[in-house]
């Protein structure tokens, strides 16, 4: 049988992280579909139909949808899980907010954050916070999966998948839409940029964050933080990477007065590149940093800026 990915969208532009998911599915094989399951949707119907190794979407367009509300799409996915050996998902918040639901109500054993395919039934997963890797087989019966999208190659474009409309489900009723606020910025978005700047406890205080936000406006790169920086209130915590916060893998990762806790490594390690400034030589980020300057941030980083702005960044 085939293998269901779910997509991840705002519901007017397909998430990257969903290319990386398909290309997963491709290597477990059958044939692989996509399910958009938003209201107002088309575009990204579209545009997931033109992903290489996808050979059908399916579109479920009801206010049900407009946001992954979990319940209401567990009894979507639910409704469609009998055609299919798999079922796919970015391990982002959505992704872990539903998939376990799904696992549940299918009594089996969800196999989370893989970060590769051995086989159709075996995969590769993060344990002790990224600090091992445990090779897994899922049992018999069908997978439920959610994908780390940090080691994913995103799929191609040159597909021409047919696209089909389908009913939305049943409103379980357990719980609706409220509201959200969300916080605004013309920065990229921290899971996608290609360069990420992090501060930790060594900012000393929220206001010191400007100077990473002056470099980050220069490279057009995010800023992020470590758990100890968002704990203590120096920005909000959704800058957080980390275990418990978002897990990046930028071209170019910039830590600066980060000690490099293992929680902290779990959600940036696998960056292209990473640069590290600490005052403390002995600092665990400079294990795994490919540049490492030991100095104080404070004189360090306005000279970085200064560099940058005569290189006209």
């Amino acid at each position: 049988m085939a293998t269901l990915v779910i997509a991840e969208h705002d519901n007017k532009t397909l998430k990257d992280a969903t290319a990386k998911v398909v290309t997963a599915a491709t290597q477990i094989g059958g044939p692989v579909h996509v399910l958009v399951a938003g209201q107002g949707c088309d575009a990204v119907a579209d545009a997931a139909s033109k992903m290489a190794g996808v050979e059908k979407v399916l579109v479920a367009d009801d206010a049900l949808y407009a946001k992954m509300v979990a319940e209401t799409m567990e009894t979507l996915i639910l409704s469609l899980a009998d055609k299919y050996d798999a079922i796919l998902s970015a391990a982002t918040t959505n992704g872990k907010n539903y998939m376990p639901r799904v696992a549940a109500k299918l009594d089996v054993p969800q196999v989370s954050e893989i970060l590769s395919v051995v086989s159709p039934d075996t995969f590769v997963r993060p344990i002790y916070a990224g600090n091992a890797l445990a090779t897994v087989q899922a049992s018999a019966g069908k997978k439920v999966i959610t994908v780390r999208t940090t080691t994913f190659k995103a799929a191609g474009e040159g597909g021409s998948a047919a696209i089909e409309k389908i009913g939305a489900a049943s409103d379980p009723g357990l719980s609706k839409f409220v509201g959200e606020e969300l916080s605004k910025s013309e920065r990229p978005e921290l899971t996608s940029a290609k360069i990420v700047i992090s501060g930790g406890r060594g900012m000393q205080s929220g206001d010191n964050f400007h100077m990473l936000e002056k470099i980050a406006d220069r490279l057009h790169a995010a800023v992020g933080a470590s758990r100890a920086a968002v704990d203590a209130g120096f920005v909000p915590n959704d800058y957080q990477v980390g275990q418990t916060g978002k897990v990046v893998a930028p071209e170019l990762y910039i830590a600066v007065g980060i000690s490099g806790a293992i929680q902290h490594l779990a959600g940036m390690k696998d960056s292209k590149v990473i640069a590290a400034i600490n005052k403390d030589e002995e600092a665990p980020i400079f294990q795994v940093a490919d540049y490492g300057l030991v100095a104080d941030l404070f004189k360090a980083v306005p000279e970085m800026d200064e560099e940058l702005a005569k290189l006209g960044y």
